[in-house]
């Protein structure tokens, strides 16, 4: 896919990356993959992540499924990385189903571990699909808190029409959680942020009672995806219209 009405100005890329696998023995890749991480050339920035069974966080593990969310000096540099690192080519040998997507930032506010690893580089206007990615070390006396308020809005989540595709992820067991989501338009992201009651609620308890150390939001424009995400591209099946 290919984005329309928009340029970008150049500089580092963003790709998210969803593997998942036949049985649970998947896990140890989370300790294998970072040392080869850490040694690849023109990686910038990059996490990986456990992911929810549900759409949004949950205290459920899918143990089977894990991604990775990386932020690159340039194409060249990703593109490197795809046709020599062992980690992709173990995606491609082992994985049962995959699905990547590159990014184009358009907003980016706060911070991950103190950085901010996201600058929006698209100029223009866009009228097409938007990816989401929310993140937040949540302070350990609000996790009950946290918690008693994902069921709500995980339903509030499953009936957004304009919802692609999303799943919840985690870097560290129930304190640091994520949602990466995929909508038809920011139309639909803004429906969901502002008319849906529950996620209004749910952001107006974090911010009287501070649960929140430390938050992230950023949009993207998703310009190039491949494979399948629950036996299909979310950024290609066909879309019901607004």
């Amino acid at each position: 896919m290919s984005a329309t009405g928009t340029q970008t100005s150049g500089g580092s890329v963003v790709t998210f990356h969803l593997q998942r696998y036949a049985d649970r023995g998947a896990m140890r890749h989370m300790a294998f993959d970072r040392p080869v991480l850490r040694r690849t050339g023109g990686l910038l920035f990059w996490r990986l992540l456990g992911t929810g069974r549900g759409p949004s966080t949950t205290l459920g593990a899918d143990l089977r499924r894990w991604a990775l969310l990386a932020v690159w000096r340039d194409e060249r540099a990703l593109e490197e990385f795809l046709a020599r690192s062992p980690i992709p080519a173990r995606w491609r040998r082992e994985a049962i189903e995959t699905w990547h997507v590159r990014l184009a930032p358009i907003a980016s506010r706060g911070r991950w571990n103190g950085v901010e690893p996201f600058t929006p580089i698209i100029r223009g206007l866009h009228s097409g699909p938007v990816a989401v990615l929310t993140r937040a070390s949540i302070r350990p006396s609000r996790l009950p808190a946290f918690y008693r308020s994902v069921p709500a809005v995980d339903r509030s989540l499953r009936a957004q029409e304009g919802c692609l595709a999303s799943v919840g992820l985690g870097e560290w067991p129930l304190a640091r959680q994520a949602t990466f989501s995929l909508w038809r338009d920011a139309a639909a992201v803004r429906a969901f942020a502002y008319a849906g009651l529950a996620h209004r609620e749910v952001v107006e308890r974090v911010r009287a009672h501070d649960w929140y150390s430390e938050e992230l939001f950023a949009r993207f424009i998703p310009y190039a995806s491949a494979g399948t995400w629950d036996g299909a591209d979310p950024l290609t099946r066909p879309r019901a219209a607004p």
